[in-house]
């Protein structure tokens, strides 16, 4: 990118609540149909109009690019278990960006670059993506599950196969000389 095409700086009056190891990578104004504001990359995560948070790069299920509008859906918490969190699709939020520069880009690579191990695994009754993500600050990696629809998720037989795929995924994963 030349010199002169280059974005202007984030206003500050647009500017998140930033951590203090937290830096901007990307922004775009947006539009979501409840009113405008602007949708910012971090290092960290992406700043969405409307909440008064960061969505860390690894709580986001899905990102789609359309040409002109993002589309996020982020992850849903829905239980804790021993070692891995069962996670559902959050409600999805599209917003249309006005001149999204690198923003989309910068959406993809680091969601992308956030997974480190993903499968679809088959479990009584059903199918869940049990997924490894590495989160910035934090050693290791996060585990996650998320179920297909339909999968009976309170089921023993269910939560013990879950229970098998995650250690197993772990035990794959895990370097032999730690």
């Amino acid at each position: 990118m030349g010199l002169f095409n280059r974005k202007p700086k984030l206003p500050p009056a647009d500017r998140p609540p930033l951590a203090a190891e937290e830096r901007v990578l990307a922004w775009a104004g947006a539009g979501n149909g409840e009113g405008d504001g602007v949708v910012v990359a971090s290092n960290l995560g992406l700043w969405l109009p409307g909440r008064g948070h960061r969505l860390g790069w690894h709580d986001v299920l899905k990102a789609v690019w359309s040409g002109r509008e993002l589309t996020v859906t982020p992850a849903e918490r829905v239980a804790e278990r021993d070692g891995y969190l069962v996670v559902a699709d959050g409600p999805a939020e599209t917003y249309l960006l006005l001149d999204p520069g690198e923003l989309p880009h910068q959406v993809r690579a680091r969601v992308t670059r956030s997974v480190a191990y993903t499968a679809h695994q088959p479990v009584p009754g059903g199918a869940a993506r049990i997924a490894a993500r590495r989160v910035p600050g934090v050693d290791g990696l996060t585990w996650t599950v998320r179920y297909d629809p339909g999968t009976p998720v309170d089921d023993e037989a269910v939560t013990a196969e879950t229970d098998h795929l995650v250690g197993a995924a772990r035990a794959a994963t895990t370097p032999a000389d730690v």
